[in-house]
C-alpha cells in the first residue's frame, strides 16, 4: 500500500497537468489589439481558500467583477445505479486507495522542483587571423542583466551556467571614468588604449570605451512611462513581486508633474491596475503598486499589446516614451514563440515607444527571452537581485537607462596585418554584424542613453610576438606587405541622431604604441574580462583563475563609489572557492 499510493496520486497529478497545458494557442495575426476601456482592474471576486491552496497563489487580481450569480434549478433526480462492476486484482489497490486516502489523510507526494530557465546558447567569439580576416563589427550593448544574475547565484553559494555569462555585460555594469564630449553636436566621446594583457606577455589588449554626454535630472524630458508588471503565481517569491514592489516605490518620488506612469498587469488575462496619471499624484501611484498581488498563468503577449496600448495614449512628443517589463520571463500561456513576439516589438518600435525589461527571481527565470526582447525594443536589459540594484537601475542610472541620445551605434575595427596577427573581441556575440551592415542604415542596433559608457576590449597579437594562438599556413599567404606601421587600426563609429535622420560617421586610426603600464581602468576591465571568461569554462584565460582575477581587481579598484568594484573582488574570492578545477598555474 505505501508504494501503490504515491503511484495512484501521480497519476492524477500528472493528467491534471495534461489536462491544464493542453489549451491551443492564439496565433499572432489573430491576437485582437486590445480595447483599453474595458481592461481596468475590478473588485476581486471571493477566492476559495482551498483553490488557492492548489495554485500556490494569492487571489488573482485580474479576476472578473463579482457578479449576482442566479440559483441553480433543481437537479432532475438521478437514474438507478447500475450493478458495481467487478474488481479485479490489478484494481484493487487503486480501489482501495481512493477510497481510504481521504480516511487516513493522505496527500500527493509534491513533485521535486525542476529549474526550467532559459538561456541562450553562443559560442565565444574565436579568434581572427588579421591578414584574411581584418574587420571586425559590431553593435554596442548596454545591457547589465549577465553581470547582476551571476551575482546573485554566486551568493548563493552557486557557479553559474557558462550560458548565462556575457562578457560584455559584465565589463558594462562598471563605471570606467570616460571623459565626456566637450559638446552635444556629437553624443558621445570616444576613448582607446593598448596595454599588455595580464594573463600574457605576449599578447595586448586594446579597450574601446564611449561615453554619453551627462544630462542633469531637471533637463530630463517629461517621460511616459508604461510599467508592465507580471502578477502570475510564479512572480509570488520574496525576490520577485515584492522586490519588484519595493523597487517601483522608489523611483516615484522623483516623478514630476510633467511625467506620466500607467501600470499594467497581465497573469492569466491583463488589465490597467493605473491608468496614465500625472507624475506628481504620488499617492495615487504607491497605492496602486501596493495593490499588486500575485496569481494565475502567464500571458505575456496579451500584457505587452495592452501596455503599447497605454503608451500610445500617453505619447509625449519629443519625450521618452517607454514600456518597463518587469517578469521572471515565464511566458507560458497565449503567445510564447519568442520570433512571433520579437516581431511585433520590432513593429512598435517604429512608433517612438521602446521596451525596457527587468528580471527577476529564479527557477523559471526565462533570461533568453527578456534580453531578445529589449534588444529588439530598443532598450535595455537589466537585472534585479537587490533593493539596491533597483535603486540603481531606477534612480541613480534613470537617464542611461530611458533618455536616448544615439540610436543604431555600431563599432567597426579594421585591423591593421602590418602591425597586427591575430585579434579577439571579448562578449558582444548576441551584437555581432556582418560587414555589410555597417553602412546599412536599415540594420538595427544598440542605442546609448545620457551618461552611459560601453566598453569593448580586443585582446590582439602583434607581428613578431610569440602570442600567436594560430600557425601560419605552409601553402597559403597569411603576411601583409607593411603599410602605415605606426597605425594599429583603423576605428569607425556609426550612429543615428536621437531625434532621427541618416547616420553620422565617426573615424580614428588607433596608434600601434604599447603603453608600458596599463591604467586602473584597463586592468580592472581586463580582471572583468577574465572573470567572465573563467565562469564561461576558461578557454582563453591561459590558466589566468579566480586567485588572479581578485589579486588584479583588488589592485585596480581606484575610485569606487557604492563599493561595486571590491564586491566583485569577493565574488572572484567566492567563485574561487567554489570550483572543482586547480587554481591558477
Amino acid at each position: 500500500m505505501r508504494t501503490t499510493l504515491p503511484l495512484f496520486f501521480a497519476g492524477l497529478v500528472f493528467a491534471a497537468g495534461t489536462a491544464a497545458n493542453g489549451q491551443p494557442r492564439t496565433p499572432l495575426s489573430t491576437l485582437p489589439v486590445p480595447d483599453d476601456s474595458q481592461a481596468d482592474c475590478g473588485t476581486v471576486a471571493p477566492v476559495n481558500p482551498r483553490i488557492l491552496r492548489r495554485t500556490g497563489g494569492a487571489p488573482r487580481a485580474e479576476t472578473m467583477m463579482a457578479m449576482p450569480v442566479a440559483a441553480p434549478p433543481p437537479a432532475p433526480p438521478a437514474p438507478p445505479s447500475p450493478p458495481a462492476s467487478p474488481v479485479t486484482m490489478s484494481q484493487a489497490p487503486v480501489a482501495m486507495a481512493a477510497k481510504i486516502a481521504p480516511v487516513m489523510g493522505y496527500m500527493p507526494m509534491a513533485p521535486e522542483p525542476v529549474d526550467t530557465s532559459n538561456y541562450r546558447h553562443r559560442d565565444t567569439n574565436p579568434v581572427h587571423v588579421a591578414a584574411t580576416d581584418p574587420v571586425s563589427t559590431f553593435s554596442i550593448d548596454i545591457d547589465t542583466g549577465s553581470y547582476t544574475n551571476v551575482r546573485h547565484m554566486l551568493q548563493k553559494g552557486d557557479l553559474p551556467p557558462a550560458d548565462a555569462v556575457r562578457s560584455e555585460e559584465f565589463i558594462n555594469y562598471f563605471n570606467y571614468g570616460y571623459a565626456p564630449p566637450t559638446d552635444r553636436a556629437q553624443p558621445f566621446s570616444v576613448t582607446t588604449e593598448l596595454a599588455h594583457a595580464p594573463w600574457n606577455a605576449n599578447r595586448e589588449l586594446l579597450l574601446v570605451g564611449i561615453q554619453g554626454y551627462t544630462v542633469p535630472a531637471n533637463q530630463i524630458p517629461a517621460a511616459n512611462l508604461v510599467f508592465l508588471v507580471d502578477v502570475s503565481g510564479s512572480m509570488g517569491e520574496p525576490d520577485k513581486l515584492p522586490l519588484l514592489k519595493a523597487s517601483l516605490r522608489q523611483i516615484v518620488p522623483k516623478l514630476r508633474a510633467q511625467d506620466r506612469v500607467s501600470l499594467v498587469t497581465y497573469a492569466g488575462a491583463t488589465c490597467v491596475a493605473l491608468r496614465s496619471t500625472p507624475g506628481d499624484q504620488h499617492a495615487k501611484i504607491l497605492a496602486a503598486i501596493d495593490a499588486l498581488q500575485a496569481s494565475g498563468s502567464t500571458n505575456g503577449a496579451a500584457g505587452i499589446e495592452l501596455a503599447y496600448a497605454q503608451a500610445a495614449k500617453g505619447f509625449i512628443k519629443g519625450g521618452v516614451n517607454r514600456v518597463i517589463l518587469a517578469t521572471d520571463g515565464d511566458f507560458n500561456v497565449g503567445i510564447v514563440d519568442p520570433e512571433a513576439l520579437k516581431t511585433r516589438i520590432a513593429e512598435k518600435r517604429k512608433s517612438g515607444i521602446a521596451l525596457t525589461t527587468l528580471g527577476f527571481g529564479e527557477g523559471n527565470y526565462n533570461d533568453a527571452m527578456a534580453v531578445e526582447l529589449a534588444d529588439v525594443g530598443n532598450g535595455s536589459h537589466h537585472y534585479i537581485d537587490s533593493l539596491e540594484e533597483g535603486r540603481r537601475v531606477l534612480v541613480d542610472e534613470m537617464s542611461a537607462t530611458l533618455m536616448t541620445i544615439a540610436k543604431d551605434v555600431k563599432i567597426q575595427v579594421e585591423f591593421n596585418p602590418a602591425v597586427v596577427t591575430e585579434y579577439r573581441l571579448i562578449g558582444y556575440e548576441k551584437r555581432m554584424l556582418a560587414r555589410e551592415d555597417f553602412n546599412n542604415d536599415a540594420v538595427d542596433a544598440g542605442e546609448i542613453g545620457a551618461g552611459a559608457n560601453v566598453t569593448a576590449i580586443y585582446e590582439v597579437t602583434l607581428k613578431d610576438s610569440k602570442g600567436n594562438r594560430v600557425d601560419p599556413l605552409r601553402y597559403g599567404k597569411t603576411e601583409a606587405p607593411a603599410a602605415k606601421g605606426d597605425e594599429l587600426a583603423f576605428l569607425r563609429l556609426r550612429y543615428k541622431p536621437a531625434d532621427g535622420g541618416a547616420s553620422r560617421l565617426i573615424e580614428h586610426p588607433l596608434s600601434a604604441t604599447v603603453e608600458a603600464e596599463a591604467s586602473d581602468r584597463l586592468r580592472f576591465a581586463a580582471a572583468v574580462a577574465a572573470f567572465a571568461d573563467n565562469l564561461r569554462g576558461g578557454k582563453y584565460s591561459d590558466g589566468f583563475g579566480y586567485d588572479k582575477v581578485a589579486e588584479l581587481a583588488r589592485g585596480a579598484l581606484g575610485a569606487d563609489p557604492g563599493g561595486y568594484r571590491a564586491q566583485m573582488v569577493k565574488l572572484a574570492d567566492m567563485a574561487n572557492s567554489m570550483q572543482t578545477q586547480p587554481a591558477s598555474r
